[in-house]
């Protein structure tokens, strides 16, 4: 058996500095890349702990909360406010079941998780909510129920409504259950 030897040649000065920073150079752009494209995701951290139950993607909830912006503008706030999950930015539905009844929470939604490339225009015709906008809720979990529960709650509240302005002579006479002008659903 024969063996064949290949001199090597001495590595010249700086040579072994030059090649240790291009591995710690393509190592961060590695990281990099990686960071790029790692979804991000939704964050909850609690202010006071709740020790309730949590609710569920379809259930409404019924929340005080106060929606900013990275620099601490408000855009939007609420007492009181039943929202159902079904219909919120995925960002929120997603954050508010992590929490637990009778709790208060910071929530961070990045923007792919809220309104994400699209800006949104307030009440007053401005934009309230920059295109690709990360947002930070402050947010306390009063109570929560199914949307069916909602739903049967909200349209006894309008019979009820109706049946009112009824007897207060406010649906036309021979139209039986007409809404008055200006009543919800209209």
């Amino acid at each position: 058996m024969s063996v064949t030897r290949v001199p090597l040649q001495p590595v010249g000065k700086g040579t072994l500095t030059k090649l240790w920073i291009g591995v710690a150079l393509s190592i961060a752009v590695a990281g990099g890349v990686a960071y790029a494209t790692m979804p991000q995701v939704v964050s909850v951290t609690a202010i006071k702990a709740g020790d309730g139950d949590s609710p569920t993607a379809t259930d409404t909830v019924l929340v005080n909360y106060k929606g900013m912006l990275d620099n601490g503008e408000v855009f939007d706030e609420g007492q009181q406010r039943p929202i159902p999950l079904e219909v919120t930015v995925p960002g929120f539905s997603e954050g508010v079941q992590k929490m637990k009844k009778g709790g208060k929470y910071k929530l961070f939604i990045p923007s792919n998780k809220g309104y994400g490339a699209e800006a949104k225009i307030g009440p007053d015709g401005k934009e309230a909510i920059p295109a690709n906008s990360d947002l930070t809720f402050e947010v306390e979990l009063l109570d929560f129920i199914s949307n069916e529960q909602f739903q049967a709650m909200q349209a006894q509240q309008q019979q009820m409504m109706q049946q009112q302005m009824q007897g207060q002579g406010g649906a036309p006479s021979g139209v039986p259950g007409a809404a008055p002008q200006g009543a919800p659903g209209q």
